[in-house]
């Protein structure tokens, strides 16, 4: 393998923004920086690991928490929508979705995969609660 001036690799692969390490690397770092309380930098490299890995529902998964957590709540709702799309008995990608949708305020579109969620796992009470809130604001505009 060549190597340029500054003993980065100059293979075809090597793109000289990527992180270090592989695709699983990012997604345990991505899952940390997530965990930790840094969205933002969550998404930067699961987003990264997505492209690299696209089928991969883990890692779309963190990646749409991610986006979630940082209030990019329409890409949340792309992310968590391939993993429906993917995986329809994802009950928390439904409840996912609802939630993004509700944080960007289409309520009407939120309303139907929380329906799901709760429908799918009616014994989780942030889902039934999510629902309830999402049912009462609909009803409040209609009033």
């Amino acid at each position: 393998m060549a190597q340029g001036r500054s003993g980065q690799s100059e293979s075809p692969d090597y793109e000289p923004n990527a992180p270090a390490g592989d695709v699983y690397e990012w997604f345990q770092r991505g899952v940390k920086l997530l965990k930790d309380g840094s969205p933002a930098a969550a998404a930067a490299i699961l987003a990264r690991a997505a492209d690299a890995e696209p089928e991969s529902r883990s890692i779309r998964e963190a990646l749409a928490r991610a986006q979630f957590n940082s209030r990019r709540y329409e890409d949340a709702a792309d992310s968590f929508r391939w993993i429906v799309a993917a995986n329809p008995t994802e009950d928390y990608a439904y409840f996912g979705l609802g939630m993004a949708l509700w944080r960007t305020g289409d309520m009407e579109a939120a309303q139907e995969p929380l329906t799901i969620a709760v429908a799918m796992r009616p014994d989780l009470r942030d889902y039934v609660s999510a629902l309830k809130q999402v049912k009462a604001t609909l009803q409040a505009r209609q009033a």
